[in-house]
């Protein structure tokens, strides 16, 4: 008789029989990861004032991060610097990912495509020092002076998170059908027309997913911010770490914990809107 062909699941399992320890070093390994994480924000919710010692559950640490006046001006300084270093990314991303996927091949794509994604293999440190010199050469050099307007702040969040945005942008560009566009241009479409009616419209998960990926990434960024920002730009990753140096509260913790939240849902949403684009 033929033998059964194994299902998924019976494939995995056999596979995971041969690898003794795999599941549980993987346990182990996730544990270590989130713990910490979880231990943040258990301890958000906790009433005593200690970080070690657990009493009861309040929320009125949740309450004094909203009545504090610096971690709201903090906030709204993040959600500004976030919003136009988006909108920034997201455009140069989505111009960068059509002249790289909607042109013919040319030599020095793939040096483009490297270029592109360049910030995400040099040290974050790295960027942070190259954008803090950069912007002091053209302050002695040319005069120009943009920490006054926040611009040194968007400018060098917008550009460290172009390749974010990029990446689920030129993913959703490949895996679209161009048989659409090509039969577009038969029916008389100028190039433009074929772009807003055809190629946009099916490239807006993309241009979305791109969108909350760099808004998260400017929001929670950090030693960027620590090595850029002039006199009273004060973020809210940089509010929590002056408050850490101070020592750890409850308040730190629920401060923390609302920067987790945000971050996870805008993660989530990333990853619905690929699974969205696969099926």
């Amino acid at each position: 008789m033929p033998a059964r062909a194994l299902t998924r699941g019976e494939r995995r399992r056999l596979d995971l029989a041969y690898q003794p320890g795999f599941r549980t070093i993987a346990y182990f390994c996730v544990a270590l990861l989130y713990a910490p994480v979880l231990i943040l924000v258990a301890f958000a919710f906790n009433e005593n004032r200690s970080v070690t010692t657990w009493t009861s559950f309040s929320l009125k640490w949740f309450h004094e991060v909203a009545a504090n006046e610096y971690i709201r001006a903090a906030a709204v300084l993040s959600l500004e610097i976030a919003a136009v270093a988006t909108i920034g990314a997201t455009i140069c991303a989505t111009l960068a990912a059509l002249a790289t996927t909607r042109t013919l091949p040319y030599r020095g794509m793939g040096t483009a495509y490297v270029f592109i994604n360049l910030p995400l293999m040099v040290p974050e440190i790295v960027t942070a020092v190259a954008t803090l010199s950069f912007f002091a050469l053209g302050r002695v050099l040319l005069g120009i002076d943009l920490a006054p307007l926040k611009l040194n702040l968007m400018l060098a969040h917008m550009v460290f998170c172009i390749p974010f945005a990029y990446l689920p942008i030129r993913a959703r560009l490949s895996d679209m059908d161009r048989t659409l566009e090509q039969a577009a241009a038969d029916l008389y479409a100028t190039p433009w027309h074929a772009f807003r009616r055809v190629t946009l419209p099916l490239l807006t998960p993309g241009i979305i997913a791109g969108a909350m990926l760099a808004f998260i990434v400017s929001i929670d960024d950090f030693t960027i911010t620590q090595l850029v920002a002039g006199p009273g730009q004060t973020t809210l990753p940089i509010y929590i770490y002056g408050q850490i140096r101070r020592g750890i509260t409850p308040a730190t913790n629920a401060a923390s914990t609302i920067l987790l939240v945000v971050s996870v849902i805008f993660v989530s949403l990333v990853f619905f809107l690929g699974q969205r684009r696969k099926r």
